[in-house]
């Protein structure tokens, strides 16, 4: 925890990077509850490493960009990030031991229940005869050693992989020494996955890891050399992923995101993890060829590297090792005859996926892009699947004659590659392509359909119009013919189409345009309320609370006695329990099966409750630089969805921690002789219970 000094007063914070490692520890302890499927525990080992790699890409290197500035005017920044980066070090050294220590605990666990995860020093002799037409049929020609004397910079390579170090040895004789070298080889993991699965013997499953595949056949890819002993020895290395625009250049956009992207490839290594008993001689010819200074990382670790491989394990059939399926859930409402585009004339609707279907967003889009009606759809595009239906009907309403205009965000991290293609495609089929504002992400979830004649629709989502996320991501979407509002979507994409022209919103939280000073006046009015003795709370449910203005907005909230509730998946920098500044917000952190992913803020307002849903967290990025949009919801029932999702949030005593500012991350217990109470698994059976009743109630009427 640090202070701060903030408008003349000290600000108690946790630094936004060292909040993430809290929060992404959180995952790693999942891994570690034995109340977790054995299998869904490894995952989370995967989730954990995965994130951890993404966090290094990106903002280590930017703190040691910080840290190593020698400009007079960034000292302070420069010192802060270096006690930062002391601090994260710190805490990644001390989570790696536990997950190295949870890792050999779960494999020894996967083994009672007759799944080995064997070496090349267990296999059997038809194991290995087995290991050897493998290689022969599938690695060979994929794994061609480079002699570390005659490699090029590391850098130069690829670290979305792993790597073996490789040292050979030969006793001659009439030698006092034995022949060195060292090579290098690459895993293919992209072409054949981390896993080789074995022939099932005695109703036991056999797994390697396609590293000790390479160790065992190490003889027979250097059979023309004349070395007889192989030692191999894995490491993998992250790289800066932040990328350099060229914002001097007369290239286009597209052009400029394409090089940057090429540019991500040469970033210099800023971590890297060995395996802990590789050789001196061996470490130290590896590490010449890595370019660290006094702010980059190395870890030492066990044999194997890159464990966000764990996410894809084998499930080997034992689907009782994992969570029971929860399909999601198909409103009856939107499964019969009727057009939905008339559906949500009648009355706003509501969507929160995975519990419900994202397919009835595709079914929307569907209809739009074939109803005479429909004139034209803009709609914005974050991030996008590897098989789109989304864009498959933007295609679709293009083809049939409807005007399509579609805001892609080609900076979104690790999918810009992903998203010029996409852009690329829906550009020849005739859709208007934008490529946001200079300056702002476009980071809103938007639809717009227009009709005309006041008919109009929107939809406004907390994510991304993605159909892979929205099967492990909770988001909430309200679909509304709301004339203030729909009126408000369409003046979001003038402001994006011509950012020069003013513009003013009704409805809509809009940043960078008035959403904080909204967002603040909001807090105010319940302290206010609260010193005038009237009922006031605020409850929110978010991913990341790194803003100084809204975290000061808040102490005073609590300073004044209004009770603050927030579920926070991620950074949060708020330290609660301090008598007099912060013993009034109460924070939970959720991890379970589903990814906390959906943003809904409501205050009390003198009890004339206000509900908002949408794209912003609440970070100076997100608030200051992005083109996010909240929208209000005034539907009661939708309202009081949005009341129980974030209520029953905050009331689960199994999946809930509590995030405080000291990283913790002790368990919600919950009140007294309180009943187990799981979140997640409460909403999916409420909904579950929800459908049904509307089935019967259907079926009824149609008898």
């Amino acid at each position: 925890m640090e202070a701060k000094k903030y408008g003349g007063r000290v600000l108690p914070v946790v630094p936004r990077d060292v909040s993430w490692m809290y929060f992404n520890y959180r995952i790693l302890q999942e891994a570690q509850n034995k109340d977790v499927p054995l299998l869904e525990r490894l995952g989370f080992l995967g989730i954990y490493s995965n994130n951890l790699d993404e966090f290094f890409r990106v903002r280590m290197a930017t703190l040691a960009r910080i840290a190593e500035s020698e400009v007079k005017q960034m000292k302070a920044q420069a010192e802060d990030a270096q006690r930062t980066i002391k601090e994260i070090n710190r805490l990644n050294s001390r989570y790696n031991k536990e997950f190295e220590h949870v890792a050999q605990q779960l494999t020894k666990e996967l083994a009672e229940e007759r799944i080995c995860i064997i070496t090349e020093k267990q296999l059997n002799e038809g194991q290995q005869t087995f290991i050897r037409r493998f290689f022969r049929n599938n690695l060979a020609g994929f794994t061609n050693p480079v002699w570390l004397s005659q490699a090029d910079r590391l850098s130069n390579e690829s670290d979305d992989t792993i790597y073996l170090a490789i040292k050979l040895t030969r006793w001659h004789d009439d030698a006092r020494k034995p022949k060195k070298d060292y090579a290098l080889v690459k895993v293919p993991v992209d072409k054949f996955g981390r896993f080789v699965v074995l022939p099932v013997e005695n109703d036991t499953h056999y797994i390697m890891y396609i590293d000790d595949v390479i160790r065992y056949c190490l003889p027979m890819i250097f059979v023309s050399v004349d070395y007889d002993h192989f030692e191999a020895y894995s490491f993998k290395f992250t790289k800066d992923a932040e990328m350099e625009l060229d914002n001097e250049s007369d290239a286009g956009t597209l052009q400029k995101v394409q090089r940057a992207v090429r540019s991500r490839k040469n970033g210099q290594p800023i971590r890297v993890i060995f395996d802990a008993s590789m050789p001196k001689d061996l470490f130290k010819k590896v590490m010449l060829n890595m370019s660290l200074d006094k702010f980059d990382t190395t870890l030492s670790g066990g044999r194997y590297q890159n464990h966000k491989d764990l996410m894809k394990f084998p499930d080997c059939g034992r689907t009782d090792l994992k969570y029971p399926q929860w399909k999601p859930l198909f409103l009856p409402e939107f499964t019969g005859a009727r057009s939905m585009l008339d559906l949500i004339r009648e009355e706003d609707r509501f969507l929160h996926v995975p519990y419900h279907s994202f397919d009835h967003y595709i079914q929307l889009l569907c209809e739009a892009a074939i109803s005479p009606r429909v004139k034209s759809i803009k709609t914005t595009l974050y991030r996008l699947a590897k098989d789109s239906k989304v864009v498959e009907a933007l295609i679709a309403a293009a083809k049939n004659g409807k005007k399509v205009t579609v805001v892609i965000e080609l900076l979104a991290r690790f999918d810009e590659s992903s998203n010029i293609k996409w852009s690329k495609r829906m550009k020849d089929a005739g859709i208007n392509v934008i490529f946001g504002v200079e300056g702002l992400k476009v980071h809103s979830k938007l639809l717009w359909v227009e009709m005309g004649g006041g008919h109009d629709i929107a939809c406004v989502g907390t994510g991304n119009f993605h159909e892979g996320n929205a099967r492990v991501y909770t988001d909430c979407m309200l679909m509304t013919a709301a004339p203030s509002v729909v009126k408000d979507v369409a003046n979001v994409f003038r402001f994006i189409e011509k950012p020069f022209l003013p513009v003013k919103f009704k409805e809509l939280l809009v940043s960078p345009n008035t959403m904080k000073k909204n967002v603040l006046a909001m807090i105010q009015t319940e302290i206010k309320n609260k010193r005038l003795g009237k009922e006031a709370y605020i409850k929110v449910k978010i991913n990341h609370i790194t803003d100084e203005d809204v975290m000061k907005k808040l102490y005073e909230a609590s300073a004044a006695g209004v009770d603050v509730d927030l579920l926070v998946r991620g950074n949060c920098s708020l330290v609660t329990g301090i008598p007099g500044k912060s013993d009034k917000i109460r924070i939970h952190g959720i991890i379970d099966r589903y990814l906390e992913h959906s943003r809904i803020l409501i205050f009390c307002n003198g009890g004339d409750e206000r509900y908002f849903i949408g794209s912003a967290d609440w970070m100076p990025r997100n608030l200051n630089s992005r083109i996010e949009v909240m929208t209000p919801v005034y539907h009661v029932a939708i309202r009081r969805e949005l009341k129980r999702i974030v209520e029953w949030g905050m009331k689960d005593n199994q999946k809930g921690r509590i995030v405080d500012g000291t990283g913790e991350n002790r368990f919600y217990a919950g009140d007294e002789n309180a009943v187990p109470f799981r979140s997640q698994e409460e909403l999916y059976r409420y909904y579950e219970e929800q459908v049904a009743e509307m089935n019967a109630v259907h079926k009824n009427n149609e008898l």
